[in-house]
This record gives structure tokens, C-alpha cells and sequence, in this order.
């Protein structure tokens, strides 16, 4: 099958996903007279060369090549690297290999400071010929003048961006069919996810949770970094691949490695989602504080994972280590690159695709590689998007059909709606107000937001125990400074039997999400309605 036949392949599985080590190159290289003042402002800068990068070049000779042999006309490539004639596996002996590509980054580098220092961080020869280099503003502006040098950017940070999905997208009786069904589909495809890495323990990467064996991808040419914290045996069949990239968040010394994992290992948990949403196994049940939602799947669930880390949740992530990530992807010989991210703030002046990551990107799809990435949810404005390039599959988040209700039954079966993952109670409650159950020693006065249920020393728990107490939902939950947690761990103090929130007036409209409770609990969105009305009602009475 030609290149351009398994892209449209690609492509038909993964439209679908609407829902959607640290490498130092070189030595720290210090000046004899060490001229420079300690106390200079340094950063991390990208550097890219005029030289085109090694996929490039392989390219070009691989068209030289099969000019006269009907390459093009048998695999319908029209000039892009096919997956098959990749040129990873070069011997390190030949000229275009990122050994000696590397060996030429730093050349450039000796030459421009002539002793002076900076540190190299990583280089990068696949996908684009570059390098990430820590130094002065004066010495990057050195570099921007060399003849080799076609660009210099400051590195910039970036931010990370179901069960009855497939249902609602109608998998089940179409692309699935299409591809032999959910026991084929996606079957020997790779996905490199540039993401906050995964959580090997999962189910949905387990490679036996069907009774049909992952066959072992050819073509894949990826490790699987071992570590303390993602040991050995962590990648399987289905998890085929896992590396980390955090050398521009450790050169600024903000890479707290026990918070962060210097590994694979998923500290955050959104890159093991993005993982399962496009790729885990099938028929993985969904549990929840004891709530069976359903079994979920991957959009493919027969393809395979690979994880390039480069995000991390105390501090997101960095362009340097992104575009690190993607070349190596590249280079493992993924067929597919999912990226979940997005700058935190836009560009200055006028936006272009000009950027590291955007150029690094073109030369994958180039290559024959499909990229997905989010759209971003960053505005400035409702239609703004943050991936912008015609070269990238850009998806959005999508609509659907679920809607996750919950209830309470008043004495006199009158059954008021609201939102909440909460179990049930088996018998009826008296319910209680939280203000009619402060103890003698705090008052509104003393505390406006009491109400909201924060601090259990705040209450008589005589009055609350056994009993549904009832708390307010205000602003200050949007916003952070109370949780549902907290009024959670208050009703546990308190022993009571649930807890009921009622949402202040001028958070009207906001979107509540489906909050997991681990015990009986309700948020009713519409203070207005005359059925709360009725229930606050009885709060006083009690």
C-alpha cells in the first residue's frame, strides 16, 4: 500500500478524535578568561540552520534515486518519504546522520563564541537542523548574524490544552466497520503522543486486555526509558514506546523531578487521557467513586502508543523540549504525532507559521507523518484557535450527548433535578442549613462566606449530625478559593448524611461539570426555580 493510501487510512480513524531524558549534547563550556560577568541574563534560545534537516535530505536523494525506477507512480508518494524508506536507521558513520549533524551544531557553536560560554541543549537534525542553546541576548544575536543561521527565537512556554463517544460518533457502524471493527482498527498504527506522558498501569494500555496479540510494529524504532519511577516492564505491546525531554525546564531551574517525574511516568494525568482517548484498548470499564459509567475506548483502539514527554504539571512546558519531543518521534517512525498543547500567551506582533514547532511539524507531515492537534482554549476570543497551520489537522472539542443528572426527593415526592457523581441514600433525611447550624461562636458577621461549608469548626455538629446539610455554591468555587472538596471533608467532620449545594444568583449560567462525590451530595443549578425555593423553605422550618 502507497504512503498516500495508509495517510488516508490514518486520516479516516482519526477525524474522529474530536474530543480528543533530559539530553544534554554537550558539556558546559566556560570561557579561559572568562570575561562574561556571572550575573548576565542568559535564556534558552532556538536556533535553526539554512541546512535542510536529514528527512529532507534522504528525500531528495531518495527521488534521485528512483527517478527512473517509477517510484512515484507505484507508490503515489508525489516526492514524500515514504514510511518504508525511512532514513532512521542510517550507520552513524554517514554524513547526513544526527551524529554528525550534531558534531556540526557544535562547530558552529565553538566558532560563534570562540570560548566564551553557553550550553547546548539539545540538537535537533531530523525533522529540522537546529539547535536549543542557553545564552546571553548578545551572544543569541552573534548567532542570527552567521551565515549558516536562517533564524533565532527565544524558547517560549506551552500548556497542556470517553465512554459513549464512539457511540455518539457512530464508530461502532462506520469507521470501525470500515477498518474490520474495533478488534482491527487502528491495527499496527503508531501514535506519538507530545504530551505530560502516562500512567503505564492503566488498563486501557494493557497489551492483553483482548484475546487477540498485538503484533510487534516493524517499522518503530523507539525505547522505552527505564526509571525509579517507570520501571522496567512499564512498556508492552501496545505501550511500544516512552521517553522524557526536560532539559530547557531544567537548565532554568524550575524542574522539581519528585513533583514532575523525570520519567515517562504521567504526573498530571491529561497526557494518559489524551492517550485513551485516541488509542486505548476497548471495553475498559469506567469507575468512579463506586459509579459504573460504562466501558470505554480509544477511537482506535488496536493502534499503538508512544509517549514523548514534554509537558509537566507544576509548570507546563517549553518550546526547546516540544520540538525535541517531535523530532525524535519523527525519528522512531511514528505514523501519527498528537499534540494536546498550546502557547501560553500569543505571539508578539503579527502571527506566522515561522515558529519551531510549527516548522518542525511541516517537516513531519512532509515526511509522510499525519499531525492532530487541539485547537486550544486560550482566546483571545470565542473563534480564536492557537493551531493555525495548513499543515496540521487542527480538531476542536465537540458536543455530545450525555448528560449526567441527579436528583433529590423532597417529603412530599417532589423531585428537584440537579448536577452531581454522587451516591444515592437509602432512606429519607432531615435537612439542615448550614447558617441555621453555626455553633455559638461564629456568625455571618464574622464570616460572609460560612455558608459555604469550608471549615467544620465553623458548625454545631449536634445540629448537623445524621442530617443533609446544606451549603452555598458562589463565585469563590469558580474562581478556586473554595472547593468542593472542602465542603465535602466539612460533612464528613460533621458526620453528616449528604450535603446539598444551592448556587448563588450571580453564578447563574455557569457550565458545572459532573464533579465525582464520595458521599450522597447534589449542586442545584437554579436558585430561582420555586421547587428550591420550596426546599430552602424547609431548611428554616428545620
Amino acid at each position: 500500500m502507497g504512503s498516500s493510501c495508509r495517510s488516508c487510512r490514518w486520516l479516516r480513524l482519526f477525524v474522529v478524535v474530536l474530543l480528543l531524558g533530559f539530553l544534554v549534547c554537550t558539556s558546559f563550556c566556560r570561557a579561559q578568561d572568562d570575561s562574561e560577568p556571572d550575573d548576565e541574563i542568559t535564556a534558552v534560545y532556538i536556533v535553526t540552520l539554512k541546512q535542510a534537516p536529514s528527512v529532507h535530505r534522504f528525500a531528495q536523494e531518495l527521488r534521485r534515486g528512483n527517478k527512473n525506477h517509477g517510484f512515484h507512480k507505484q507508490n503515489g508518494t508525489s516526492g514524500r518519504l515514504s514510511r518504508l524508506n525511512n532514513p532512521r536507521n542510517v550507520s552513524i558513520s554517514h554524513p547526513r546522520s544526527g551524529y554528525n549533524i550534531s558534531r556540526v551544531h557544535d562547530s558552529i557553536l565553538r566558532r560563534a563564541f570562540k570560548g566564551e560560554k553557553y550550553l547546548k541543549l539539545y540538537s535537533y537534525h531530523y525533522l529540522i537542523n537546529g539547535f536549543s542553546v542557553f545564552v546571553t541576548p548578545q551572544q543569541a544575536e552573534k548567532l542570527s548574524r552567521r551565515r549558516e543561521v536562517a533564524n533565532v527565537v527565544s524558547d517560549f512556554s506551552v500548556r497542556t490544552a470517553t465512554t459513549h463517544t464512539p457511540q455518539f460518533l457512530g464508530l461502532p457502524q462506520g469507521a470501525w466497520i470500515q477498518e474490520g471493527g474495533y478488534e482491527t482498527a487502528g491495527e499496527g498504527v503508531v501514535i506519538g503522543f507530545i504530551d505530560t506522558g502516562i500512567d503505564p498501569t492503566h488498563p486501557s494500555f494493557a497489551d492483553d486486555a483482548s484475546e487477540h496479540s498485538y503484533p510487534v510494529p516493524s517499522h518503530f524504532s523507539g525505547i522505552c526509558e527505564v526509571t525509579r519511577d517507570f520501571p522496567s516492564g512499564s512498556c508492552n505491546r501496545k505501550l511500544i514506546g516512552a521517553r522524557h525531554f526536560a532539559a530547557s525546564a531544567i537548565t532554568r531551574g524550575i524542574f522539581n523531578s519528585s513533583q514532575d517525574y523525570a520519567s515517562p511516568f504521567d504526573g498530571d494525568g491529561h497526557g494518559s487521557h489524551t492517550a485513551s482517548v485516541a488509542a486505548g484498548n476497548h471495553g475498559i470499564p469506567v469507575v468512579v467513586t463506586g459509579h459504573h459509567f460504562g466501558n470505554a475506548s480509544g477511537m482506535a483502539p488496536r493502534s499503538h502508543i508512544a509517549v514523548y514527554k514534554a509537558l509537566y504539571k507544576s509548570f507546563g512546558g517549553f518550546a526547546a523540549d516540544v520540538v525535541a519531543a517531535i523530532d525524535q518521534a519523527a525519528q522512531d517512525g511514528v505514523d501519527i504525532i498528537s499534540l494536546s498543547i498550546t502557547p501560553n500567551r500569543r505571539p508578539p506582533g503579527i502571527a506566522t507559521f515561522f515558529n519551531p514547532i510549527d516548522m518542525a511539524l511541516l517537516s513531519a507531515a512532509k515526511a509522510g507523518i499525519f499531525v492532530v492537534q487541539a485547537a486550544g482554549n486560550t482566546g483571545p476570543s470565542p473563534k480564536s484557535m492557537s493551531s493555525f497551520s495548513p499543515w496540521i489537522f487542527t480538531v476542536g472539542a465537540a458536543s455530545h450527548d450525555r448528560i449526567y443528572t441527579n436528583s433529590i426527593i423532597l417529603g412530599n415526592s417532589l423531585t428537584i433535578s440537579g448536577v452531581g457523581l454522587a451516591p444515592g441514600t437509602d432512606k429519607m433525611y432531615t435537612l439542615i442549613s448550614a447558617l441555621h447550624a453555626l455553633n455559638n461562636n461564629t456568625t455571618t458577621t464574622d464570616d460572609m462566606y460560612v455558608g459555604e461549608c469550608q471549615d467544620s469548626s465553623n458548625f454545631n455538629q449536634d445540629l448537623v449530625q445524621g442530617n443533609l446539610l446544606i451549603c452555598s455554591y458562589s463565585i469563590r468555587f469558580v474562581l478556586g478559593l473554595s472547593t468542593i472538596k472542602q465542603a465535602f471533608e466539612t460533612a464528613k467532620n460533621l458526620s453528616a448524611a449528604g450535603i446539598v449545594f444551592y448556587m448563588d444568583p450571580f453564578v447563574i449560567g455557569f457550565q458545572l461539570n459532573p464533579t465525582p462525590m464520595k458521599m450522597p451530595g447534589i449542586i442545584i443549578p437554579s436558585p430561582d426555580d420555586s421547587k428550591v425555593q420550596f426546599l430552602c423553605l424547609l431548611c428554616r422550618q428545620h
